[in-house]
């Protein structure tokens, strides 16, 4: 009988300036061509994300830059810029290549039994940039890969992507019984962040942040005592009501995200229909998710943090315990939401930091546009 795929050696980096929330609130709230309205909205956005600080790879963000031509910021004058979206991918060509390289050499690295010569798919997430070739091709090179190995592109789907991206590669491993696959999620939110009075701007502009994360999964046995996450089911969901308050698109001045102050309403009131076919070929859970006991059964829940009044609903709706949301509010506050690469911190946390025991059940949900809910069951595995 063939067991599950495995998710080990998750690693998570940031770029190296850091934004403190309340001095990026007050940039935003400081700009001239704002009405008295936006100012109380950009205020009251910021100080209730439950951010505290964020990183971005642009230098030029950071009070102490020196940058002679900035683009985003002039600091002298304090007034944000909009460059367009050449710029803008620009940048995310020069930037997001390294962190991409740097994420999944750690994540090999980091594996005292898995080498560049067992390497047989890599799989790159990402919808906040785009170049060929791309990402993949960087990693294979500076790796050491193989040519052969089969490289995919998970692109512009959103906060959710990093779930597709593994459910495929718990497939190939399926397929493969010695696939070993390499799954790298970098997104680049803030250069995308620009001014605006529209609401659904002002929120995205109080969240968005950039980070990546890799990890390796496998359904190999290895002489190893790497922890990781069996990864033993996925679902998509779906929430069409909530189409156009979730949506991802490309502008002039950048990609343009729509996150309405409905979307955590519209999680809480649909997400027993988005996530009940998760559990229902395993009778206790089934009965569990109906009877509102799941947080019994499910020790660690690994929720993208899209925004604090999201992980609220979730934990209301689910009659979750503070402690279960904590790795998701925790990621929030240190990092901000990161897109895709968010949900892998929090799962990362969960194995280092949240006393996760082996067999320990663990429940991942992610939301994007559409409105789409991924979801996923693990059990922790963590060798004595």
């Amino acid at each position: 009988m063939s067991h599950p795929a495995t998710l080990r050696s998750l690693q998570t980096i940031v770029p190296g300036t850091e934004l403190r929330q309340e001095d990026v609130r007050d940039v935003f709230a400081a700009q001239p061509d704002l009405g008295r309205l936006a100012k109380r909205l950009v205020t009251a956005s910021f100080n209730g994300s439950g951010i505290d600080t964020r990183y971005t790879v642009l230098d030029e963000l950071s009070f102490s830059s020196t940058t002679e031509s900035p683009q985003f910021f002039d600091r002298e004058s304090g007034t944000l810029l909009s460059p367009g979206t050449k710029a803008r991918n620009e940048i995310y060509v020069r930037e997001a290549w390294k962190l991409y390289v740097d994420a999944a050499r750690q994540s090999l690295e980091s594996d005292p039994h898995i080498t560049a010569a067992d390497i047989t798919h890599v799989i790159t997430v990402s919808c906040t940039g785009f170049y060929a070739p791309g990402p993949d091709y960087e990693i294979v090179r500076a790796l050491g890969l193989a040519d052969s190995v089969e490289r995919y592109h998970f692109g512009f789907m959103g906060c959710y992507a990093s779930m597709p991206a593994l459910r495929a590669a718990a497939r190939f491993c399926a397929a493969d019984p010695d696939a070993v696959v390499l799954v790298v999620s970098v997104e680049l939110c803030t250069l995308h962040l620009r001014t605006s009075e529209d609401p659904d701007m002002i929120v995205a502009t109080s969240l968005f942040a950039d980070g990546a994360a890799a990890g390796l999964v496998t359904a190999r046995t290895f002489d190893s005592t790497v922890p990781g996450f069996a990864l033993d089911g996925f679902h998509t969901g779906i929430i069409p009501e909530g189409k156009k308050d979730m949506s991802w698109t490309i502008g002039d001045e950048g990609f343009e995200m729509v996150l309405s102050t409905a979307v955590p309403q519209l999680i809480g009131d649909h997400i027993f229909d988005a996530l009940r076919p998760l559990y229902a070929s395993n009778a206790p859970l089934a009965a569990a998710f109906e009877d509102g006991t799941i947080g019994e059964q499910v020790a660690h829940w690994a929720v993208h943090p899209g925004g604090r009044s999201i992980l609220d609903r979730v934990e209301n709706r689910l009659q979750l315990s503070e402690q279960q949301l904590r790795p998701a509010r925790e990621v929030l506050r240190e990092y901000g939401n990161m897109s895709s690469a968010t949900v892998l911190f929090v799962l990362r946390r969960i194995l280092e930091e949240e006393g996760a025991r082996d067999g320990d059940r663990v429940a991942a949900m992610a939301f994007g546009p559409g409105l789409t809910a991924e979801a996923a069951l693990m059990t922790v595995v963590a060798p004595a």
